[in-house]
């Protein structure tokens, strides 16, 4: 019985102690986290998290900052500069935008939701109004220009990560507009194109476009301050070596963005750029997520020894007797057939499946289409190929049940951590969010054609065992068969951004940065897929548990553009 606590109590302590990690870094020195809600425009609610540094009072206002994430992320993505700018004694709000995270409303609306999220700072009595900082990452730039542009006068500088002025969402940048610009580009941003029209990151200095925002002809030097901090008209160019999401685990690129505000906002706590500790809260939200994986995996072998569902218990029962021809092919198939049709079946989700009153969420729809189409190429493939498939356990009566106790376990495990500690399961853009109602309802709408895809994909992995493997090649066959692919596709595509500069599939760099969370997320399916089925004889509850978690995953964590 030990045995069957054992990983129970493994992801227990993972998120217990991950969690108070965390906690201790994000509140180190006194600073206080809030989970605030507040209205917009047309009365949308909006989210985000205040930090409160213990100099901040309304005796002693401090220095204020409004610090938003990218498009498909949420507030806890700026965890890392958010919690550097607390500890140098700013008030710092990181804010949901619209159509993100807790914030309601449809993405894209309102600037984003950053003139509210400005006028909000402001209202608050610890802030020196005086000295207000905007800084943005990508989409988040975009949104911290649409409260200057709404509120010219309401903050002193600004920093955009990754991000631009002009086309397409964001007003034309001047030597006067925006105030005191910081811009961190990274030299591997996979959107150089898209904000200043260069193929490549570390061509950013020679940008027609960032040439006439800095007011010269010449490629912009980077680390020189152009034009004058005390008339607003600053401007200088950090270039660190990282990616566009890398920016989020760069202690330069987040350095940089102090050193801006330590010139140009007056007030706070002196300290070195280099002092940082963010990293730390990373590793313990890292953890509990690894935790969540230990405590779903512990629910299920608890669950399967009750008398409700013991009966789903059975060995393994494979028919493949040796790896032959047929099974080789039926493996490359099951690596390759994801990646090659990636970025067609995700253009062509845009296409199709455009938000709708049904279908309200953009990027879970171009997921959904890929997943469809592959489930239905797999179904032909197989039977072209005609590989003998086990008998499985059939029995849906219990494993419905299962697979729902099983992940309400991990949401609740969730919800006590966001209570005890503020935090979700995350490492970088890899994160699990509890719902909002709305996005709850939104989530049973995709949840059956998830289940779906991978009701087909597992019965086909799982097709694939050999009589004589033991765990080590089970597990290690499912890795390959479901995260392979995508490790190789990601190692080609980046390794040709460092080698030259530009990725292969510059022709759609969201998609890109996308399928990086595929490789963790697939690895764990895998992981949770062969655990179930060595139980179970059946690829029903793994199926199952990873419909429920990966549309959970999805549109808790994407952004929603219907409303």
């Amino acid at each position: 019985m030990f045995g069957t606590w054992r990983l129970f109590a493994l992801g227990l302590v993972l998120i217990l102690a991950g969690g108070f990690l965390a906690s201790a870094i994000q509140t180190s020195g006194g600073i206080e986290i809030r989970d605030v809600r507040f209205a917009g425009a047309g009365g949308v609610e909006m989210s985000a998290l205040l930090y409160v540094p213990a100099n901040a009072t309304k005796a002693t206002p401090a220095p204020g900052i409004l610090a938003v994430h990218g498009y498909i992320n949420s507030r806890e993505t700026q965890n890392g500069f958010a919690i550097e700018f607390a500890r140098r004694g700013y008030v710092v709000l990181a804010l949901d935008q619209t159509g993100h995270g807790f914030s309601g409303g449809a993405a894209f609306s309102n600037g984003f939701g950053g003139p509210d999220g400005l006028k909000y700072l402001r209202s608050l009595d610890m802030v020196d109004t005086a000295n207000i900082g905007l800084e943005g990452h990508s989409m988040g730039g975009w949104t911290v220009l649409a409260a200057a542009a709404a509120m010219p006068d309401a903050y002193r500088a600004i920093v955009l990560e990754g991000s631009a002025t002009g086309a397409p969402f964001a007003a034309e940048g001047s030597t006067t507009w925006p105030r005191n610009l910081a811009l961190v580009f990274s030299r591997y941003d996979e959107f150089s194109k898209l904000m200043w029209g260069v193929d490549r990151g570390r061509d950013v200095a020679t940008s027609a476009k960032l040439q006439a925002v800095f007011g010269t002809t010449a490629p912009v030097e980077i680390g020189r301050i152009y034009g004058s901090i005390a008339e607003g008209t600053a401007r200088v160019l950090y270039t660190p070596w990282t990616t566009h999401p890398g920016d989020h685990l760069s202690t330069v690129a987040i350095g940089d963005s102090l050193d801006w505000f330590a010139k140009t906002l007056k007030g706070g706590t002196p300290r070195a750029a280099s002092d940082q500790i963010w990293i730390w809260r990373e590793v313990g939200t890292g953890a509990a997520l690894l935790g969540f994986v230990a405590l779903l995996l512990g629910t299920f072998d608890l669950l399967l020894a009750l008398p409700a569902f013991a009966p789903l218990r059975h060995a393994p029962m494979p028919v493949v007797e040796a790896r032959d021809g047929r099974w080789w092919a039926a493996l490359l198939l099951m690596i390759f057939l994801p990646i090659l049709t990636y970025f067609p079946f995700f253009i062509l989700g845009g296409l199709v499946l455009p938000p709708s009153f049904v279908f309200k969420q953009g990027i879970t729809n171009q997921v959904l289409v890929w997943a469809l189409l592959n489930a239905a190429l797999t179904l032909v493939i197989g039977f072209a190929l005609r590989r003998p498939m086990p008998v499985f356990n059939a029995d849906w009566r219990r494993a419905v049940p299962l697979a729902i106790a099983t992940v309400a376990m991990g949401y609740a495990a969730l919800a006590l951590a966001d209570l005890a500690f503020k935090i979700d399961f995350r490492f970088w853009v890899v994160a699990l969010k509890l719902f909002t109602p709305k996005q709850f309802g939104i989530a049973l709408i995709y949840l059956l054609p998830f289940t779906a895809f991978f009701l087909v994909t597992l019965r086909a992995l799982h097709g694939l065992a050999v009589k004589s493997d033991g765990p080590f090649r089970q597990y290690a066959s499912a890795l390959a068969a479901l995260a392979l692919g995508f490790l190789i596709l990601l190692a080609i595509d980046y390794g040709a951004l460092l080698l030259n500069g530009k990725l292969l599939t510059d022709f759609d760099p969201l998609s890109t940065v996308i399928a990086m969370q595929f490789l963790p997320l697939m690895a764990a399916i895998a992981i949770i897929a062969v655990f179930a089925w060595r139980r179970t004889n059946s690829y029903l509850p793994g199926a199952l548990i990873c419909g429920l978690l990966v549309t959970w995953y999805i549109v808790a964590g994407t952004a929603t553009q219907a409303v």
